[in-house]
């Protein structure tokens, strides 16, 4: 038996006269395709759950909005869904007209259902890395280095990640004054062998 609550119908009662009978209808497709999804109130709208969330249904003063969760993963051959399928919207409804046909809905619900039951959820996809800004030995840190002759062989020797990271700092000072401080700063610990982070090491 249907899991109904109070607030739902509550909240159908306030709605236009058009979405009534719209909301109405959606709210029996969802209890029919499976009686043990519980009805909510989430962000000022009917919320359907299984397990984690399924589908919603709002009402707006001209157009009501049905959505489903995860739609990445509910194919749409027959293109109802609005904004592609990772949108997963039926909205602009002003009518039962403008409803898919019951089938349709109903395919939707339980395929979203089965994925919830069977904790199936949309993969990840993998953060591209960013690529890195190449950058150049600064002419000013250079001519610093060539007048202290164990700061050049030390930074020199230092792994591409070490002199990254020295470069890295002048590139981000933000005035002349804190970029000067930075080089003759770098100049006194590279000539110690230090690395930038060398405090953290």
């Amino acid at each position: 038996m249907a899991i109904l609550d109070p607030r739902v119908d509550a909240y159908i009662a306030k709605v236009p006269a058009y979405a009534k009978p719209v909301l109405e209808h959606f709210r029996d497709l969802v209890h029919q395709a499976d009686p043990d999804i519980k009805e909510t109130i989430k962000w000022g709208h009917v919320h359907f759950d299984l397990k984690s969330p399924i589908c919603y249904m709002a009402a707006f003063k001209a157009h009501c909005r049905m959505g489903f969760w995860h739609s990445g993963m509910l194919p749409d051959p027959e293109g109802w869904f609005k904004g592609g399928e990772e949108e997963g919207r039926l909205y602009k409804i002003t009518g039962l007209a403008d409803m898919p046909p019951d089938e349709i809905i109903l395919w939707y619900l339980k395929n979203a259902i089965d994925n919830n039951k069977q904790g199936i959820k949309p993969s990840k996809a993998k953060a591209q890395p960013k690529a890195k800004v190449e950058l150049s030995m600064p002419d000013d840190f250079d001519e610093l280095l060539n007048g202290h002759a164990a700061a050049r062989d030390n930074y020199e020797n230092f792994s591409p990640s070490k002199r990254r990271e020295y470069l890295e700092w002048f590139a981000d000072a933000k005035t002349d004054a804190t970029r000067l401080k930075r080089l003759n700063t770098a100049i006194e610990w590279i000539a110690e062998g230090k690395s930038r982070n060398w405090k953290y090491q």
